[in-house]
């Protein structure tokens, strides 16, 4: 069977949807109101969209670049770190949770520096794909956070949050641990 063939530039445009997405939230998260909250949460409803469209293609066609990989985990950690952060002062999210988060991101993205300053990719794992569909759906109702249809949406993103939380951590943990295994020469290596 014939592969069809896609531009390689594909994802990288899905991406670059993506980082348009969040001058977009941050805007609408500056106003209060439930048009501007319902904008914001479509806003990142796309970006999301995008990104699980652009993994699909990347992989289908065979088109990873160079700026794609550092683009696509770049955008993600971005948009979550810059949407979390306009959500504190509103009153929306704890800001205790969003250190949290925002810290393990870039503990794990220096671990990813050492790594690939070694030639070494260390996979994110299943948990690490949970935790973006959960932080995902989360910022979803946390920025809708208005009653829609009977739904509280802000009590549907804080349970998600709550999970997405554990699976922070819990992935954290885990990059670590595949970090130290790799390195273990490295990590016990005195000066």
């Amino acid at each position: 069977m014939r592969r069809e063939k896609r531009p390689s530039s594909l994802p990288n445009l899905l991406t670059e949807i993506r980082i348009a997405c969040i001058p977009i939230v941050f805007l609408c998260l500056n106003f209060t109101g439930k048009l501007w909250s319902l904008i914001a949460a479509i806003c990142i409803s796309l970006a999301f969209i995008t990104d699980i469209l652009d993994g699909f293609f990347a992989r289908r066609y065979a088109s990873v670049t160079t700026v794609g990989k550092f683009l696509d985990p770049l955008a993600d950690k971005v948009l979550v770190s810059v949407t979390m952060i306009m959500l504190i002062p509103m009153g929306r999210i704890p800001a205790w949770i969003v250190a949290i988060i925002i810290l393990r991101e870039i503990a794990v993205t220096g671990l990813r520096g050492i790594a690939s300053e070694k030639k070494v990719i260390i996979p994110a794992g299943k948990l690490g794909k949970y935790k973006t569909i959960f932080q995902g759906v989360a910022l979803i109702g946390l920025c809708i956070h208005y009653e829609y249809f009977g739904i509280n949406f802000h009590v549907v993103g804080m349970a998600m949050l709550w999970i997405a939380l554990v699976l922070t951590v819990w992935s954290g943990v885990d990059y670590f641990q595949k970090f130290r295994l790799v390195f273990k020469e490295d990590y016990y290596e005195t000066s």
